[in-house]
């Protein structure tokens, strides 16, 4: 029986009703009632549309000339970043042009004087243009008609998956008017979700709004504070596990991608009066490389919220705090994995129960039960302080203590038979597998994909065994060098857009266009390989520096990277006991055999047609050959990348180019003569040698054709014999 309610309880604890999930979240509240957080730090200044700004200035909503003037005095004030936790999805209703129309009895000259001054909105655009400025928007809960985007928004990469069936999804969006939209520097939505009992605990980072995955006010603040352009959701198989600014700060969130927030009590010093601001009465170090956000604490503008440390404040201070737990890195964590610990806690002290139950008294019993509670209290409340994490004690609290309660009521009336009966029933309700599929949450977790047009790349260390053979006595120090430069190779991908598929020892897969689409995949992937060359070209210097002080013998790191587009099959890949998301097809096959062709042709980027004739325009494309490659029936043409479009406009490109040009019409015309020709010409004109290998490569085959000439039907394809 106590097995059947044991198993009882876990199945609560996985559905998660309301009750059980209430008394988890007060025990957090309790917690930091106890210890809350202390603001060591003040990264963060309020600009508040107070009671006071009210009354001095007028209700709300300002002229849009009064906000332009605010982000203009806090600009010269040198606010690091301001974002505005209001939105303006209207046309100022105070702008002359509409002040003209709208006012009865005007005579036509007083129009014509008020339709020639500036538009509110285009004045305030000016002042946000020439400032750092971040607009809020929110999500709604009904879709709304489509408006015009424009101005920087975040680009968003996703790394373990597809992250979006976990975000906050809201059917609406409303955003501001298009002329500020592009005039700023980001965009974020400031929506903050309650819980069941109307308490704010956690704030969503990342959210999906009409379709669009976008980040919180909070998080693009710190993405424009940072000069970063991308955002990076990283997701377990239970959901989103962090969200990250590359480089500058990764955010542990929650499933859904909210961060707990860990509360100060509420500081009216972190509060300035907009009014005070707009009057030059506050001095300008008190927002001298500050974050800055507007918003409002005024009780009738209805933005009041209730805390675990405050029964009232104002929502923008809550996304205040949320910036001031991020920059201090105070953040709470709640990890994925913490439901597979409450369980083990709570089936663990069970069991002791129903172990120890046959063989103690009652008051071992009582005594034991009271130190497993505390035990149970001291670990979560020590894991809170130390590490601010949130476990849950609770569930295992009630669930031993329910079980405790009902052994020492069957301990009088059942026999040590039915006991033994209890525990041999045990092993067939509760399985560890069983526990660790619920809490995983199955049916998340299904096989299958979709087919999509995909850019796919293979990355690979050229001459890795000789490089691993100097390290063979010291595998730590090759570790090390595997990390420090797959960990660039890897961040010029992320900020790419691109996902990682896998690492394989020292080489890299990864793909563009899944799971988010991307238009630009092509461009994206070709840009990632430019990238990964430059960063694992500093990082040479910086290893040569390093050998040449230690005294040490220096062999520099070269990777070959593969690129191609084609149809491809992307989804959840594997068996029904484990799966990863991945991406199939003939397409990716080429993308690697592409890369492997890199060191025979001693160019370090090889893409395929579909690749080349997306980026033509965009990057110095070289056609290199024509190709069958193993394991494929029909011929492909083959491109190097030699570098961006500064390059291809230059003249020695034009040179490099026409010559090759000439040398392939030369060979697929059977002028062997002339090729050769040309390759010399090549060679002359080439002082960096970066053609080389592929110089060697076509004089190997001329030669060789010279003496056994190919059939009459070639049309220039080269059969390759490795892969």
């Amino acid at each position: 029986m106590c097995l059947v309610l044991l198993a009882l309880m876990v199945f609560l604890r996985i559905v998660d009703p309301s009750p059980i999930a209430e008394l988890r979240l007060k025990a957090f509240d309790f917690f930091q009632e106890l210890k809350p957080r202390v603001a060591t730090q003040r990264p963060v200044v309020i600009v508040d549309i107070d009671e006071k700004s009210l009354k001095a200035l007028g209700q709300w909503p300002w002229p849009r000339t009064r906000i332009a003037d605010l982000i203009t005095q806090l600009t010269k004030m040198r606010a690091l970043v301001i974002g505005f936790d209001v939105v303006f999805p209207e046309p100022d209703r105070m702008s002359p042009q509409i002040a003209a129309q709208s006012f009865q009895g005007l005579d036509d000259a007083t129009k014509e004087k008020l339709q020639a001054l500036p538009d509110s909105d285009q004045v305030m655009a000016d002042a946000i243009r020439k400032s750092r400025v971040v607009l809020g928007e929110t999500g709604l809960p009904t879709v709304q008609a489509a408006s015009p985007g424009g101005g920087q928004s975040a680009g968003v990469a996703m790394m373990g998956g597809d992250a979006t069936p976990f975000l906050y999804n809201f059917p609406g969006h409303l955003r501001n008017i298009p002329v500020l939209e592009k005039a700023a520097a980001g965009h974020g939505l400031f929506t903050i979700r309650v819980e069941r009992d109307g308490i704010v605990r956690r704030v969503p980072m990342v959210l999906v709004a009409q379709g669009a995955v976008l980040p919180s006010l909070t998080f693009e603040m710190l993405r424009v504070a940072a000069g970063k352009s991308t955002i990076l959701i990283r997701r377990d198989a239970a959901g989103v596990e962090s969200v990250a600014i590359l480089g500058v700060f990764n955010v542990p969130t929650d499933r859904n991608g909210q961060v707990w927030v860990h509360f100060a009590p509420h500081d009216p010093a972190r509060f300035v009066s907009a009014v005070d601001v707009l009057q030059g009465k506050v001095p300008a170090d008190r927002f001298a490389q500050r974050l800055v956000i507007v918003g409002t604490s005024a009780a009738g503008l209805l933005d009041i919220k209730t805390t675990p440390v405050d029964a009232t404040m104002p929502g923008v201070e809550i996304n205040a705090q949320v910036l001031e737990s991020v920059l201090s890195g105070s953040t709470l964590s709640s990890p994925n994995y913490a439901i597979v610990l409450e369980l083990a806690a709570g089936i663990l002290a069970s069991v002791i129960f129903i172990w120890l139950t046959p063989v103690l008294g009652p008051l071992l019993l009582l005594i034991l039960g009271a130190a497993i509670v505390a035990l149970l209290i001291g670990t979560s409340w020590y894991l809170f302080v130390e590490y601010r994490m949130l476990v849950d004690f609770t569930f295992p609290v009630w669930a031993s203590s329910i079980i405790y309660l009902t052994l020492i009521f069957t301990n009088f009336v059942s026999e040590q038979a039915k006991r033994r009966q209890i525990r041999s029933a045990f092993g067939q309700y509760l399985s560890p597998a069983l526990v660790e599929q619920l809490a995983q949450q199955p049916e998340k977790l299904v096989l299958g994909g979709e087919q999509r047009d995909m850019t796919v790349m293979f990355s690979d260390v050229r001459g890795f065994t000789t490089i691993s053979e100097i390290y063979k006595s010291d595998p730590q120090a090759l570790t090390s060098l595997m990390n420090s430069f797959l960990t660039p190779l890897t961040n010029a991908i992320i900020d790419r857009k691109g996902t990682i598929d896998k690492y394989m020892g020292d080489a890299i897969m990864a793909f563009w266009n899944a799971p988010l689409y991307d238009p630009d995949h092509e461009v994206n992937a070709c840009e990632a390989a430019i990238d990964m060359l430059e960063r694992l070209e500093r990082l040479n210097q910086a290893r040569e520096q390093e050998a040449k002080g230690n005294g040490k013998s220096f062999i520099p790191i070269h990777v070959g990277i593969g690129i191609n587009t084609g149809s491809c099959v992307v989804g959840n890949m594997g068996s029904d006991l484990r799966f990863d998301y991945s991406v199939l097809g003939d397409s990716v096959n080429l993308a690697s055999r592409l890369e492997g062709q890199c060191k025979n042709y001693g160019l370090p980027i090889i893409i395929g047609s579909k690749t080349a004739q997306a980026t033509k325009e965009r990057f110095a494309i070289l056609e290199i050959d024509f190709i069958a490659v193993k394991g494929k029936k029909e011929p492909e043409v083959v491109y190097a990348i030699m570098g961006r479009d500064d390059l291809a406009k230059s003249g020695r490109f034009q040179r490099w180019r026409d010559l090759n040009i000439k040398m392939l019409s030369c060979y697929r015309s059977r002028d062997w003569t002339g090729a050769l020709a040309v390759i010399d010409e090549g060679r002359a004109v080439d002082e960096e040698s970066r053609f080389a290998t592929l110089y060697n490569v076509y004089a190997a085959r001329i030669r060789s054709f010279q003496v056994t000439p190919p059939p009459d039907d070639w049309q220039g394809a080269y059969a390759l014999e490795t892969k």
